[in-house]
């Protein structure tokens, strides 16, 4: 039976740029099930499952409920165990954990500084006044605001991958020769900002970029 993943999507469906959604994606992949996506704007959230939902990724399977993408990729490597690993054991998963919680805190903001008016932008208008007024109370400032300074929040955010592209001189990836959920974890950051961004991220001979685009040629699923 194939899974079916709540995907968050602009006002063209087919517009998926969710880090959390990415990274659930990307686990989903790469234990190679079959899944289907929902393309869900940011307003039809709580219409989920009957109401159940509160935010995406959202994935049912069967009669499993899971929400988060972290708890997703640790649901699918217990579920699904003969598939290709997410995590190479307990101490992989803190790790991970720890990937995380380093993409969330020193990656993502950034990225919202540089691109959340472009996401803004994207939106279909009720999704647009929802995302206007939630982001401008939880940033306490203008979208337009928010997003000046381009050159001083890229610099800031290619310095923020400094541990990523270090390790990237001694191995093709986190999760060692190949990709494991860690990698994916911000690989849906870069995926993120790669969605909107109108200029160039990463400069061309940089192995972040080199390493993004090795993983995003692994992806077998929908948008």
């Amino acid at each position: 039976m194939s899974m079916t993943l709540y995907d968050l999507c602009g006002a063209d469906q087919s517009k998926r740029f969710s880090p959390t959604c990415w990274r659930a994606k990307m686990a989903l992949s790469h234990k190679g099930v079959a899944f289907s996506t929902v393309a869900t704007p940011f307003t039809k959230i709580r219409e989920i499952d009957g109401g159940n939902a509160k935010t995406v990724p959202y994935l049912v399977d069967g009669d499993a409920r899971i929400t988060d993408s972290f708890d997703i990729a640790v649901y699918l490597d217990k579920k699904y165990p003969d598939g290709p690993a997410l995590f190479d054991g307990p101490g992989d998963i803190a790790t991970a954990k720890f990937i995380r919680a380093w993409a969330n805190t020193s990656l993502n903001p950034i990225i919202v500084g540089l691109v959340v008016k472009n996401i803004h932008d994207v939106l279909a208008e009720p999704d647009q006044k929802y995302f206007r007024e939630t982001r401008e109370k939880a940033l306490k400032a203008r979208l337009e605001d928010v997003q000046t300074g381009r050159e001083e929040k890229l610099e800031a955010f290619t310095k923020a991958l400094t541990p990523l592209r270090t390790m990237l001189a001694e191995q093709p990836f986190i999760g060692g020769n190949a990709p494991r959920f860690a990698d994916y974890i911000v690989f849906g950051s870069l995926k993120w900002l790669m969605s909107f961004a109108d200029f160039d991220v990463l400069k061309s001979d940089d192995a972040v970029l080199a390493w993004f685009n090795a993983i995003d040629a692994t992806y077998t699923g929908g948008n």
